[in-house]
């Protein structure tokens, strides 16, 4: 029996989805929320991610303990994650326990936000930014962000900045939370064994009374800038550089093509990048990649090595920018898009990665896609198509930046 795709909309505008698949021998279920770091008020920047700490800090009638004993006793494999354009809380257990984990997923998603909790979890977020500061690479990633995107909200950090966590206050992460984990800002996406009836009926009594905000958010294509910049550091003896260009969009079609195109640029092994940089020994690290995005998109093209080589390093990397377009094969494309096809399937034979993939797409797109079309869409990418978007999306039009030791200025 294929996998049955099914959906509804409950009065208050949250909207459950589901991937059935009676043969499965789990249940992965996710409470998906459109609100990230793009969503933030700058000043508030980093109450998405703080947020989502506080919602395993339990509810007015559930503790912490509580909450993740009760996870643990259904051996379920929870987590969640904040990313710039979403939120995401989820479990994966087998379908006996997918009722109860769907009810502790529902609850935690309404927390309790005590004023003691949010004080103790304030220092966590601070020593979580201050770990993600002694990585090179992250630091010289969000700098980049930041002065690719201007004062847009996708320019904002995930973690946020130590001011802007320091300054935070309870009430106004309430406040957030009010206007943005409403019903109509959240799915719920299931996929595996289970009957798609009853769960509804249950989500429909857990989550019915959930507050309608109508939430919004500006996806026209921000303007940004192409400048380079160096900074300098105290705490790094090797180079970093790092490019992040436009890209289009995660609802184009053309993300395909431009998930494709970065691979053969700047995959892990056998790519441009790889053989120019690495192989010949003038970089430690090669790589690039494509964020696709609400409205619009991005790609970073990123290498480090000795300080004093990063000028070369960056002349290879645009040598091979530029001649990408002209150099691509379509040995080049049947190979790389095999290894995406084996990933995209291989991501769909459990259901925690069908799950994932449909309440990603769905927040994303707003819309249902079967792995069966999705992989069609990736065997219909053809190298024109790859040419076609370089000339759209160049990736030399960049904003450049550097990071060199503090004695090498």
């Amino acid at each position: 029996m294929p996998v049955e795709f099914k959906s509804t909309t409950l009065d208050n505008g949250l909207t459950i989805l589901a991937e059935i698949d009676p043969k499965a021998q789990s249940v992965g279920a996710g409470f998906f929320v459109k609100t990230g770091a793009r969503d933030e008020e700058t000043s508030l920047m980093g109450v998405s991610h703080y947020l989502e700490h506080m919602m395993f800090k339990g509810t007015e009638e559930i503790s912490a303990e509580e909450l993740n004993q009760t996870f643990d006793d259904l051996g379920a494999s929870n987590n969640a994650y904040t990313t710039r354009e979403s939120t995401c809380f989820y479990a994966h257990v087998i379908p006996d326990s997918s009722p109860k984990a769907i009810e502790m997923l529902s609850k935690m998603m309404r927390p309790a936000l005590r004023q003691d909790d949010f004080d103790t979890e304030k220092n966590v977020i601070q020593e979580e930014i201050a770990m993600y500061a002694d990585n090179p690479f992250w630091v010289l990633y969000e700098q980049c962000v930041a002065n690719h995107y201007n004062t847009h909200g996708l320019g904002h950090r995930v973690l946020g900045t130590p001011e802007s966590v320091g300054d935070m206050q309870r009430d106004q992460m309430m406040d957030y939370f009010q206007n943005r984990y409403s019903a109509d800002n959240t799915i719920v996406s299931l996929a595996g064994n289970l009957d798609f009836d009853a769960t509804v009926d249950q989500i429909r009594t857990l989550c019915g009374d959930w507050n309608t905000s109508k939430p919004s958010r500006n996806t026209a294509r921000p303007n940004t800038g192409h400048k380079a910049f160096t900074m300098t550091s105290d705490r790094v003896n090797r180079g970093y550089i790092l490019g992040l260009s436009d890209a289009p969009s995660i609802g184009s079609d053309d993300r395909y093509a431009a998930t494709l195109m970065t691979q053969i640029l700047g995959g892990a092994d056998n790519s441009r990048l790889h053989w120019a940089l690495i192989e010949t020994g003038i970089a430690e690290e090669a790589m690039s990649a494509y964020d696709g995005l609400d409205g619009t998109g991005d790609y970073f093209m990123y290498a480090s090595g000795d300080p004093e080589s990063l000028d070369q390093i960056w002349d290879v990397m645009l040598k091979e920018i530029q001649g990408l377009k002209d150099s691509i094969t379509e040995d080049d494309l049947a190979k790389l898009r095999s290894k995406m096809l084996t990933s995209v399937t291989l991501a769909g034979e459990k259901p925690s990665g069908r799950m994932q993939r449909l309440g990603r797409l769905w927040i994303a797109c707003g819309a249902y896609q079967s792995l069966e079309e999705e992989i069609e869409k990736i065997n219909a990418v053809s190298v024109d198509a790859i040419k076609d978007l370089i000339d759209q999306y160049p990736l030399d039009q960049c904003t450049l930046g550097k990071m060199i030791p503090e004695q090498a200025e």
